[in-house]
């Protein structure tokens, strides 16, 4: 412990122990425990409570005095606990019994504090930082402490509750570690009692005894050594078991956990995966899910249980396709329909049990959805239907992913939720009912509808996806979400669409659903909802971006009006929409799609600059600046014959710019401007001939002078020390970048003109120091390179990959504020953050 500290100890202390003063703050207090498990961790703990004997007398005093705050009682049992896990400190701790007064019945739990709480959270907190050795587990029997965690993990507090099983199980591990495994008269008598508590508790017709039952078992199986998780687990699978035989099952949730984890562990064996099956048949469909998605993650499960999970999941979807299709021979009925009763029930039950269900089915499979490029054989959904006479055997060692009937589930999901789906019975016409309109299964559908164009589909199914795609983006009935959902997937559909000869070619079904999109596009573009038209802006930005070279789609765009639309929405109220047209007309300069392009090469970038001079918020400032570096790094036409003025205007702007990520984003313009002047780094000579030769000696200071004139170097030493963290890193950054491209002692060319390199060192450290300072003025090369040599930017680097709060967090700052807010200290000698 270093000195300072040592010696502000005695001092907090008191102030801790005495009733009469003001309350020290939780978060002071809990950042104390963290350093005195800091200290612990690197010194041993009882030579630290015998050089500072203030800590056992606060400890003491806690003991003796009844009226103690209950903030400072809880911090107590807290740092008892927490040097009293290293054995020799617990058993100094233990003379004159302090452990057991302040665990004891007699102690925390015997005052009135112990109504609270936060008492009581200390008090489980401060046993489970203590009980890491044997000594530990006679002081657990000494104070009843086995009793007090019982009765805890029924505590109001869910803190309180949750932290008592967790002790419950690390109690449990620490019994039996270094034990033998064996029959239950063997075993340690705390392992005895705990589990006979989890035993009784499953077998309690309270559901929430059998949740913290099972949630502690979940958490011991993971924990537990692995010859005694086998006992354990072969001692309570009959009462798990037996939970299924209920009717309903009890803390469903809970018991899929259980399983789950016992599934993953070691202690599982080939005769629980009848188990397994059992609670996928037991189990309700909401519950299922969960379990069956687990079951088909672990490889090691046989072929007979992971088809049945895979069909759990496909239940609701198979209802789904079954209550459109009319069946043969029943007309008006649903015979045979695919699912449970409980899958049936709980799509007609209501509307929230219906959307619960076919969303998370929906997020399972999308879980499980194969990468692209892997061969899955198609088979078709349970009870939807026959299996296509051309599908290919189903392998046995992998399951099958029924891609086909998936994208049909899901295209009829869809229909459902807009109305254009013909059920086929009354329960379709309910479940029709039941889905109209349903903006979170339309979401969930999309997402998954996205999902599923890694993989091939027949090409009819491929129009039906980008039939439903058009219908939902022109339907006016289609929420803002759902727009934003719907252009998702459309973008995923493009990208991957079997009919395009690579990923940026168009084959002629994606140049049709383009040229079917781009009217729609244009409707969402002039949306009274703002939310809407920022969506379909980044949505053309993407379909600019993949398919701006592709001549059909050129063609088709700018028949549009999309492009003016597009940009006439710079001027747009909303802030978010204004940086996303931006981005938009960005990319679409980039690719040349404008009515007159040559108008648009010397307007556009005079309008961006606007935008970053004088729009009222940060986001389209950041786009403009963004845009503008994307056009300097592509070599953008409109910048091409002045590209120094342009980059010495945007860094003039930047540089009065409130926004740090725009001074930031304009520090990365400078960097792709200084790269573009110098060249790349190791670069060669040119030579008609490309034969080798040396490289290209480092450039001189002249090389700078496009730069100076850019204005380049006033804004990156100025924000070499600027208050925003992130941008200063990336001006030293850049410098060092520069400094290395210099090389080491490069000699100075005499230039006239412009401040000395004196002159702006010392602004510099003005500016280091805290000082406004004025503007550098036209600096010359010589200035900039005297300049670099004369800065520590290595050592400037290293101070700024420090945290910014590295020295409000110390110790002893922590101390002296915690002293301050008690009135121990005076103001100047507080360090408060």
């Amino acid at each position: 412990m270093d000195r300072e500290c040592a010696q502000l100890l005695p001092a907090l202390c008191t102030l801790l122990a005495d009733p009469g003063q003001p309350l020290v703050d939780d978060t002071c207090l809990e950042k104390l425990l963290d350093w005195f498990r800091t200290v612990t961790e690197t010194e041993p703990s009882l030579l630290v409570l015998k050089e500072n004997p203030c800590l056992t007398e606060l400890l003491l005093h806690t003991l003796k005095l009844q009226d103690t705050s209950a903030r400072v009682l809880s911090f107590s049992l807290r740092l008892a606990g927490i040097f009293a896990a290293q054995e020799d400190c617990f058993q100094y701790l233990q003379q004159g019994q302090l452990l057991l007064g302040l665990f004891g019945v007699a102690g925390a739990q015997g005052r009135p504090a112990w109504t609270i709480p936060g008492v009581r959270s200390g008090w489980v907190q401060g046993m489970c930082s203590l009980a890491q050795h044997p000594s530990a587990l006679q002081l657990l029997d000494d104070c009843g402490a086995v009793d007090t965690i019982f009765s805890l993990q029924g505590d109001p507090s869910l803190f309180v509750a949750s932290a008592a099983g967790q002790l419950l199980v690390h109690v449990l591990v620490l019994a039996v570690q270094g034990t033998a495994a064996g029959q239950p008269l063997d075993w340690p008598p705390c392992a005895r009692r705990i589990v006979s508590h989890l035993e009784n508790a499953l077998c309690s017709p309270a559901a929430p005894q059998v949740t913290r039952a099972l949630n502690v078992l979940t958490s011991l199986f993971g924990r537990c050594p692995g010859p005694w998780a086998q006992v354990l687990w072969a001692q309570l699978r009959a009462p798990v078991a037996r939970l299924l035989e209920r009717e309903p099952v009890p803390a469903a949730h809970s018991l899929v956990d259980l399983l789950l984890g016992v599934a993953r562990s070691p202690v599982f064996r080939s005769s629980d995966h009848a188990l397994l099956a059992q609670a996928l048949s037991q189990l309700g469909p909401t519950h299922a899910g969960p379990l069956a998605l687990g079951i088909l993650k672990l490889h090691s499960s046989p072929q007979a249980l992971r088809t049945q999970a895979l069909g759990v999941l496909l239940q609701p979807l198979a209802y789904v396709l079954k209550a459109a299709v009319q069946p043969p021979g029943a007309p008006g009925l649903l015979d045979a329909v695919a699912g449970s009763p409980g899958v049936v029930d709980a799509l007609l039950g209501s509307k929230s049990s219906c959307a619960g269900l076919l969303c998370q089915s929906l997020a399972h499979l999308e879980e499980l959805q194969p990468p692209a490029g892997v061969a899955w054989v198609g088979t078709d959904l349970p009870g939807a239907g026959a299996p296509s006479p051309s599908a290919p055997a189903e392998p046995t060692d992998a399951l099958t992913w029924p891609q086909a009937p998936l994208l049909r589930a899901v295209v009829t999901m869809l229909r459902f939720c807009n109305g254009s789906a013909a059920p086929a019975s009354s329960a379709g016409g309910r479940l029709c009912g039941t889905l109209a309109g349903c903006a979170r299964v339309q979401r969930a559908a999309l997402g998954f509808l996205g999902a599923l164009s890694q993989g091939a589909g027949p090409q009819e199914l491929v129009t039906q996806v980008f039939a439903i795609l058009l219908e939902y983006l022109e339907s006016p009935e289609s929420s803002p979400t759902v727009l934003r959902k719907t252009f998702q997937s459309a973008l995923q559909w493009l990208l991957h669409c079997p009919d395009a000869p690579s990923s940026c070619a168009l084959g002629p079904q994606t140049q049709l659903f383009l040229t079917e999109l781009l009217p729609g596009l244009r409707k969402r573009l002039c949306s009274p909802c703002w939310e809407v038209r920022d969506s379909a802006l980044e949505f053309l930005t993407q379909l600019t971006r993949h398919w701006g070279g592709q001549a059909g789609f050129r063609q088709a765009l700018l028949a549009s009006e999309v492009p003016e639309l597009a940009e006439q929405l710079l001027q747009d109220p909303e802030s978010y929409v204004r940086a996303s047209a931006v981005a938009a007309v960005g990319q679409l300069s980039i690719r040349g799609l404008h009515a007159s392009p040559e108008a648009q090469q010397e307007r556009l970038p005079a309008e961006l600059l606007r935008i970053l001079s004088a729009d009222s918020e940060g986001f389209p400032r950041r786009a403009a600046v963004r845009v503008l570096t994307e056009w300097l790094r592509d070599g953008h036409a409109g910048l091409a014959e002045d590209a120094e003025r342009l980059v010495a205007r945007v860094l003039g702007a930047a540089g009065r710019d409130l926004d740090w990520e725009v001074r930031a984003q304009a520090v990365e313009l400078a960097l792709v401007f200084l790269a573009q002047t110098l060249g790349p780094p190791g670069a060669r000579r040119p030579s008609a001939e490309a034969a080798p030769g040396p490289p290209r000696p480092p450039p001189g200071p002249e090389a700078l002078r496009p730069l100076c004139r850019a204005q380049v170097f006033e804004f990156v030493f100025r924000a070499l020390f600027d208050c925003d963290r992130p941008v200063a890193r990336k001006s030293c950054d850049l410098l060092l970048v520069l400094g290395a491209r210099l090389g080491p002692g490069s000699p100075g060319e005499p230039v006239g003109g412009g401040p000395s390199p004196a002159s702006v060192e010392a602004a510099l450290q003005g500016w280091r120091a805290g000082g406004q300072g004025q503007p550098l003025g036209a600096l010359g090369p010589e200035a900039v390179v005297a300049v670099l040599r004369a800065l520590d930017l290595d050592g400037l680097q290293a101070t700024l990959a420090e945290s910014s709060d590295h020295v409000e967090k110390s110790p002893q700052s922590l101390l002296q504020d915690m002293l301050a807010t008690g009135g121990v200290l005076g103001d100047n000698q507080a360090d408060c953050y």
